[in-house]
């Protein structure tokens, strides 16, 4: 299996141009990460407290408070470390690492003699610690923590918090195992797994991989851990009941390579998911490879929305059944996407398919990015394909559905978590193996990367995603050295040239291999014819039952108040036609739009006390505006939609 194998290059050898991810990380660096500070400081007016730093502050014995927040209130602090660490590869920042500087002091303070860190059970009573994994997120916290510190190592070079997490990390081997006298168990929200095989990479100790790989194989076995702990503890099942009793929202319902649907909360799936992809790539377990593509494929072939995002239910945050997918009930949690994105780049490691790649740009441009606003300072917890404000507001079903972005939230999970994916772009973007690069992502950048037998060096301009047209300068280049560039499923023709001349490639799992050989000086010109696609869901999809979507390249497009005025309901639109696409640099910071021809159902006729009645209804042609999903709300609060109503 090792053969297969495919290695991310490190960000550090990547520069991102001006593009759409360079202003993604701009905006990240100026905006997105001092906001963030200050709102894990309670600095942001109006908005919820975070009590992260205060809790760190207590627990270090700076000051004295109770601990505030969630029970995983310490990871909303991690993440932002991480993602700050990421910016740090590749723009100086003295007051954000001064910042991190100051926080990793707090929390070497706050950590116990025996290498124990947690701030809440060190504020409420230390002595409970490691009795609710179910519930309690110590080791998802740890996860975190540990993801932050392997980032910050690689930034800077400095140890501190690295070696803290360490510390803590031979801790929870001293209590978790199959040796006598150790627990038999695993957490109730998965992250460790993954963060742990983040340690052992850049470590080699391969007990920090045994160590993931216990908490992969113990999960689900029987007797449930989750089951024996509340019997130990004389606590009940708890609030998740239902179709979650059992096991299944966490995951634990059976043995991991016999899972073959993503169940339960999605969040926590996709972390494991990710976590066992990580853990097959390392032991070479192809059971366990298996049970990833099997899961994977009921991901993205039966529980996926067009824009990338899971999680069905807002009861349990959770995956609900095979092509039960509502555009206006969904939950769709950002931090879902961004999971779903890890396990698709840890998927791609495993085995190099443009498929792979394909969803990362899918969730890239539409499901992660839509959970902020274009200023980086207000978030959607969670993501509608369908929204009504009156109805959101009123309706008790839709208590979930916000429509607007907020300031920050009390479960603060997702903004962090999506910093942190936007700061570490650079590292998705090409992978290698051999003497092979392969282009994942497309994007304006340099790079210089080591190969087995000499460097590959080039730089890259494209307009993507507006633009299908990629311009690659080979710098460097050696004898035996390929590319390889991803073919997205949505493109129906291109051109490849090298030189001004045909090139030779070979077609393989989605990914065009060149075949001639490359000399420093060499001009490739790949371009993608990038069409208007109408796009129709599966029948059983019954929520999009007769109707369209539009996109266009990577990029799902909705339908907005602010362009087409209220009750989007009424309209219709042809799918045979030729539509508009035109790039508006001054709307919603430059973006794509598509206009099409529609009709619109009049209320003519009907009296305002007549609810039903056998009128037939007028119809009146209307211009429809699209615009990027990932943009919309950003005009003030509206009704949108993403499928609407194909005109036959």
């Amino acid at each position: 299996m090792k053969e297969m194998y495919t290695r991310p290059v490190d960000g550090k050898n990547v520069q991102i141009h001006a593009s759409f991810f360079k202003n993604l990380m701009n905006l990240a660096a100026d905006k997105i990460i001092p906001y963030q500070w200050k709102a894990l400081n309670d600095e942001v007016p109006g908005a919820e407290p975070s009590y992260c730093i205060r809790n760190f502050k207590a627990a270090a014995g700076e000051i004295r408070a109770p601990h505030g927040g969630f029970v995983f209130q310490d990871s909303d602090l991690a993440k932002w470390i991480e993602a700050a660490s990421y910016m740090l590869m590749w723009r100086e920042d003295e007051e954000t690492e001064r910042n991190i500087d100051f926080c990793v002091d707090l929390i070497e303070k706050a950590q116990l003699e025996d290498g124990y860190l947690d701030t809440y059970y060190i504020l409420n009573g230390i002595d409970k610690r490691w009795t609710n994994l179910r519930d309690n997120h110590e080791l998802y916290c740890a996860g975190h923590m540990l993801e932050a510190a392997v980032a910050y190592y690689k930034a800077t070079g400095k140890r501190k918090l690295l070696d803290v997490m360490i510390r803590f990390v031979k801790h929870i081997q001293s209590r978790f195992g199959y040796e006598e006298g150790k627990m038999r168990g695993y957490p109730g929200h998965e992250e460790i797994e993954l963060a742990l095989v983040k340690l052992y990479e850049e470590t080699g100790d391969q007990e920090h991989l045994k160590l993931a790989k216990y908490f992969i194989d113990e999960r689900g076995q029987s007797p449930l851990f989750f089951d024996e702990e509340c019997k130990r503890e004389g606590r009940g099942v708890g609030w998740v009941r239902s179709i979650y009793e059992g096991g299944a929202y966490y995951q634990s319902h059976k043995p991991v390579r016999e899972q073959t649907e993503a169940k339960g909360h999605a969040v926590r799936a996709c972390y494991l998911y990710s976590g066992m992809a990580d853990v097959a790539r390392e032991t070479e377990d192809e059971s366990l490879k298996n049970a990833c593509d099997t899961l994977y494929k009921n991901i993205t072939r039966r529980q996926m929305y067009i824009t990338g995002q899971i999680g069905q239910s807002s009861f349990g945050e959770a995956f609900s059944f095979d092509y039960d997918l509502p555009n206006d009930l969904v939950y769709g949690e950002t931090c879902a996407s961004i999971a779903l994105m890890f396990f698709a780049h840890r998927m791609l490691r495993m085995s190099p398919k443009g498929e792979y790649g394909d969803l990362m740009d899918k969730l890239i441009y539409n499901g992660t990015i839509s959970g902020m606003n274009l200023e980086g300072d207000k978030f959607f917890y969670v993501n509608p394909l369908e929204s009504w404000p009156e109805r959101n507001q009123k309706n008790q079903q839709f208590a979930h559905v916000k429509s607007e972005r907020q300031k920050w939230f009390g479960c603060a999970c997702c903004p962090p978590n999506l910093a942190r994916l936007i700061c570490s772009l650079p590292g998705y973007v090409y992978h290698k193996k051999g003497d092979t690069v392969l282009f994942a992502l497309y994007t304006s950048s340099k790079a210089d990367i080591p190969l087995e037998n000499g460097n590959a060096a080039f730089t890259v301009k494209t307009g993507y995603p507006w633009d299908g047209k990629v311009i690659i300068t080979m710098e460097k280049a050696f004898s035996g050295m390929t590319l390889a560039l991803r073919l997205p499923a949505w493109v129906k023709t291109y051109t490849l040239n090298i030189n001004g001349k045909y090139a030779k490639t070979r077609m393989a799992d989605g990914y065009l291999y060149i075949q001639n050989e490359l000399n420093a000086g060499d001009e490739i010109v790949f371009d993608m014819d990038m069409p208007v696609m109408v796009i129709r869901a599966n029948p059983k999809v019954r929520s999009a039952s007769g109707k369209i979507a539009f996109v266009r390249g990577p990029v799902v497009y909705c339908m907005e108040e602010a362009d087409n005025g209220s009750d989007l309901n009424t309209i219709s639109v042809p799918a045979n036609q030729s539509v508009e696409y035109a790039f508006e640099p001054s709307l919603l910071n430059g973006v794509g739009t598509i206009t099409a021809q529609g009709v619109r159902e009049m209320n003519v006729g009907w009296d305002e006390n007549e609810l039903y009645a056998d009128h037939v209804p007028e119809k009146a042609p209307c211009t429809v505006k699209f615009v990027p999903y990932y943009a919309w709300n950003n005009r003030g609060a509206g009704e949108m939609t993403v499928w609407v109503r194909e005109e036959k």
